[in-house]
C-alpha cells in the first residue's frame, strides 16, 4: 500500500476521544461481556458439579425422618406435612426446557391437571416464556438453585446467591417471587443426613419451604413407559408428591408415561393440583413489583442478548471457517499453478523478446531525509536503464537537497508544494520522458534486478500494470518478523493466487509499474481514497487491462516499528480499501472487463481484505471460551488444526519467495495478538466509514536502517559507484 503526504494536524489541548476510537472499545467490551453471561447461564461457570455421599442421620429430628415431604423450617421448630390422600402433586425439576417441557404443559393442559415446576435460573433466564406459560396456566413455580449445585457442599453465600439469582430469573419471566425450594440432588425426607439437614434450616430461616418428595417415579434412569407409571403410583391411595423430569436429557418417556399416568390416576379418583392446592394453603406465588421487577426483566433481556449474541457468532465462525479454508485452498492450488506458468522452462511474458526499453522510475518523497539517499543509490545501480525522478512534496527536512547533492546522473529533483502523494506521481508523470513507469515509495531500496524484472510483463500488451514483490527490510524485531510473514504469506501468496483469477486488487505503492497510455486513460492517480494504489488498480481493471504479478522483482520497504505506527498504517490502508470498493462498486452490475472485475475481483477483495480479516478473530475468541468453558481438548484440537493449515500456506510461501523458515517460529504467536490488533484497526475503519469520519494521517518514522539484505559496506560503494544504462 502507499503512503501519504499529507501534513499531520496539530494536536489539539486536551482532545476529546474521538467516536471511532471508542466504539471499538466498547464492542469488544460487550461482546466479552456477553459471551462471559453466556457461559454464566450454561452453568459453564461457577458451576459445582460436586455430589455429597450420605452420612449420618443422628442431628436429624425424628419426626423430619419420619414425615412428609414438606418440610418448613421457618418459624425455628421444624415441621413437616403429608399431602392429603387421593392427592397427586406432580412435581418436575430442571426445567424449562425448550424440547420438552411444552409437551409436558401441553399433556397437564389435556387433562386439565396442575403441577409444580421447580426451576433452575439458567434455564429460566433463557426461556422466561416458558415459564410465562407455567404461570398462565395455573401451575405453581418453585425454586431449584440457579445452575444446580449440591447446597450441603456450599457455604451460606453461595446458598444466598444461588437463592437470590434464582428468584431474580423468576421475576424477570414471570414477574413473580416463590417460596417453595427443593434442593438439587434431594430424595425423600428419611434420607436427609447431617449435612443437607442444616442446608434445610438456613433454607427455612431464608423465608423458604423445602419440598422434597415421597414418591419417585426414577425417569432420569429412562426405565421404559411402563416402569415410569409404576414407580409413579402411590400405594392404597395415598397422596404423595411425585418427582419427575422435564428437562437434562430425552423426555419422551417421561412425556408419554404422563400422559397415561394422569389418565388412569384421574379414573381412579385422583385429583392433580398444585401444592398449595393439595394443602389448602395460601399460594406460594408473590408479585414483584418496583426495582425488583425492572431489575430481573433487565437480567432476562441481557440474558436473551447473550444469547442471540452467541448465536450470531457462532455463524460468524462458520463464515470465517468457509473463508479461510476457500482462501487457503484457493492459494494454495493458484500459487502452484502460478509458479509452474512462471517458472517453467522458455518462459515468456509476451511474443516479443525482452523488453529493454528505458524506464522512468518515480520517487514521491516527503520527509525522507533518512531512506532517500539509499533509495536513489539502488535506483542507480539497476541493470535497466533508468531515469530517477524525485519528486519533493514540500518536505521540511531537507530532502530534496540531499539528493541534488548526490549529483547522480539521470536523477533528476521535481519540488512542489506539499500536495499529497497522488498530485506528486501525476506530476512526476507529465515530468517523465519515458513510456513505461515505475512508482516506489521514498524508503523502499531496489535490488539491481528489480526494475528489469518489474517491466517483463509489459511484453505482453495486454498488460497495463505490474505488481512487484514488495518485502519487509526491517523483520530481525518481533513486530518486523510479524510483518515480514504477512508480506510474503498474506500479500504475496495473495497476489498469485489474484494473478491467476485476473482480479489483482493492489499494485504496491512500495514496488508497481505502469504504461503511461494506461494511466492516462484512467485519469491518473486519484485523490478520491487513501488507498491510491488500490484505486489505479481497480480501475486499471475497469479499462480493461491485465494486471499481473512479478515475483522476482523485489523490494526492500521499512516497515513500521511500533505498534502506534503499525496501527496508523493499517488503518489508512483498511479505510482506503474500503473506500476503494465502494467507489467501484458500479462494476458490479457493468459488462465487459469492468463487470468480470465487479463480480469476480470485488466479491474477492471483499470477503478476503474486509470480512475475513474482521471476522478473523472469532477463532482466537472461542478459543478462549473453550479453554476456559471447555471443551478444552476439542478446542485445543481445533485451534492447533487451523494453525497447522495456516503453517503449511507460509511454509510454502517462505518456499517460493526462498525465505528462511526460522521466522515462522513466531506465527502462532502472531495468529494470537498481531491479528488481534489487525481485527481493532479493521473495526475501527469500519466505524469510520459508517459514522462519516475523516481519517487524519500521521507521518511514519522511519529510521534509514533499511538496505539491500547481506550487502555490507563494500558492497554498497559497489552500488554508488554503478550508473544506469543508456
Amino acid at each position: 500500500m502507499a503512503r501519504s503526504h499529507r501534513h499531520a494536524s496539530p494536536p489539539r489541548v486536551r482532545r476529546r476521544l474521538p467516536l471511532r476510537y471508542l466504539l471499538p472499545v466498547l464492542v469488544l467490551t460487550a461482546l466479552m461481556a456477553m459471551l462471559m453471561l453466556r457461559g454464566y447461564v450454561h452453568s459453564e461457570i461457577l458451576a459445582d458439579y460436586r455430589v455429597q455421599p450420605p452420612v449420618s442421620n443422628d442431628k436429624v429430628p425424628k419426626k423430619i425422618l419420619d414425615g412428609g415431604p414438606v418440610i418448613d423450617t421457618r418459624s425455628g421448630g421444624p415441621s413437616s406435612l403429608d399431602v392429603p390422600d387421593h392427592e397427586l402433586v406432580l412435581t418436575f425439576d430442571d426445567g424449562p426446557d425448550p424440547q420438552w417441557t411444552p409437551k409436558v404443559l401441553d399433556v397437564l393442559k389435556k387433562h386439565d391437571a396442575h403441577a409444580v415446576f421447580f426451576i433452575t435460573g439458567t434455564m429460566a433466564s433463557r426461556y422466561p416464556d416458558l415459564v410465562q406459560r407455567m404461570v398462565d396456566e395455573g401451575h405453581e413455580i418453585g425454586l431449584h438453585t440457579f445452575n444446580h449445585p449440591d447446597l450441603s457442599l456450599q457455604s451460606k453465600r453461595r446458598i444466598d446467591w444461588e437463592l437470590s439469582q434464582n428468584q431474580l430469573a423468576l421475576a424477570g419471566a414471570a414477574g413473580i417471587r416463590s417460596s417453595l425450594f427443593r434442593p438439587p440432588y434431594s430424595s425423600f425426607a428419611r434420607v436427609m443426613d447431617n449435612q443437607s439437614w442444616p442446608v434445610t434450616e438456613y433454607i427455612g430461616s431464608r423465608g423458604y419451604i423445602t419440598i422434597v418428595n415421597n414418591t419417585d417415579s426414577e425417569d432420569w434412569r429412562k426405565p421404559g413407559v411402563d416402569e415410569i407409571i409404576r414407580r409413579a403410583t402411590p400405594k392404597g391411595g395415598k397422596g404423595a408428591i411425585v418427582l419427575m423430569h422435564d428437562s437434562g436429557g430425552d423426555r419422551s418417556q417421561t412425556v408419554a408415561a404422563l400422559d397415561r399416568f394422569i389418565s388412569d390416576l384421574q379414573d381412579k379418583d385422583y385429583e392433580f393440583d398444585t401444592l398449595t392446592e393439595a394443602l389448602d394453603a395460601p399460594s406460594a406465588h408473590t408479585r414483584v413489583t418496583g426495582l425488583d421487577l425492572w431489575k430481573g426483566k433487565a437480567w432476562v433481556f441481557l440474558v436473551q442478548a447473550s444469547e442471540k449474541t452467541t448465536s450470531v457468532l457462532v455463524v460468524g465462525l462458520a463464515v470465517i471457517g468457509v473463508l479461510v479454508f476457500a482462501r487457503f485452498g484457493l492459494m494454495l492450488l493458484l500459487s502452484v499453478v502460478h509458479a509452474r506458468r512462471v517458472r517453467r522452462r522458455g518462459f515468456r511474458w509476451g511474443p516479443r523478446g525482452p523488453v529493454t526499453e528505458p524506464v522512468s522510475v518515480l520517487v514521491p518523497a516527503y520527509n525522507e531525509a533518512k531512506c532517500i539517499e539509499k533509495t536513489v543509490h539502488s535506483l542507480v545501480a539497476s541493470d535497466h536503464p533508468v531515469e530517477v525522478i524525485v519528486i519533493d512534496d514540500g518536505s521540511s527536512d531537507g530532502t530534496a537537497r540531499i539528493v541534488e547533492n548526490l549529483r547522480l546522473p539521470n536523477v533528476r529533483v521535481v519540488r512542489q508544494l506539499n500536495a499529497g502523494k497522488p498530485a506528486a506521481l501525476n506530476r512526476g508523470m507529465r515530468n517523465a520522458r519515458y513510456d513505461l513507469i515505475v512508482m516506489m515509495d521514498g524508503d523502499t531500496v531496489f535490488e539491481p534486478s528489480t526494475v528489469r524484472e518489474l517491466v517483463q510483463p509489459f511484453a505482453d500488451p495486454t498488460v497495463g500494470a505490474v505488481a512487484g514483490n514488495a518485502k519487509v527490510g526491517n523483520k530481525d524485531t518481533l513486530i518486523g518478523a510479524w510483518q515480514h510473514i504477512e508480506y510474503v504469506m498474506g500479500f504475496n501468496l495473495d497476489r498469485r493466487m489474484y494473478d491467476i483469477l485476473r482480479c489483482m486488487p493492489t499494485i504496491p505503492g512500495a514496488v508497481g509499474a505502469f504504461r503511461r497510455s494506461a494511466l492516462e486513460r484512467v485519469g491518473g492517480m486519484s485523490e478520491d481514497t487513501l488507498a491510491e494504489d488500490t484505486d489505479i488498480t481497480m480501475a486499471m481493471h475497469r479499462d480493461g487491462w491485465r494486471v499481473v504479478y512479478a515475483e522476482k522483482a523485489r523490494a526492500w520497504t521499512e516497515a513500521p516499528e511500533s505498534v502506534q505506527q503499525l496501527w496508523s498504517q493499517r488503518y489508512r490502508w483498511s479505510y482506503g480499501t474500503m473506500q476503494a470498493i465502494w467507489k467501484h462498486r458500479r462494476a458490479l452490475v457493468e459488462r465487459g472487463p469492468s463487470g468480470r472485475f465487479g463480480r469476480v475481483g470485488l466479491p474477492l477483495v471483499s470477503l478476503f481484505m474486509v470480512v475475513a480479516p474482521l471476522l478473523a478473530p472469532l477463532i482466537d475468541v472461542f478459543l478462549l471460551y473453550g479453554l476456559i468453558f471447555g471443551p478444552t481438548e476439542k478446542t485445543i484440537g481445533a485451534w492447533l488444526g487451523v494453525l497447522a493449515i495456516q503453517a503449511v500456506c507460509a511454509a510454502y510461501a517462505f518456499h517460493l519467495d526462498g525465505e528462511r523458515m526460522t521466522h515462522l517460529i513466531s506465527l502462532p504467536l502472531q495468529q494470537i495478538l498481531y491479528r488481534q490488533l489487525m481485527y481493532v484497526v479493521l473495526l475501527q475503519s469500519w466505524v469510520t466509514a459508517l459514522t462519516g469520519g475523516r481519517l487524519r494521517w500521521q507521518k511514519l518514522r522511519r529510521t534509514g536502517a533499511v538496505g539491500l539484505p547481506g550487502a555490507g559496506p563494500d558492497t554498497q560503494q559497489q552500488v554508488r559507484e554503478r550508473r544506469p544504462v543508456g
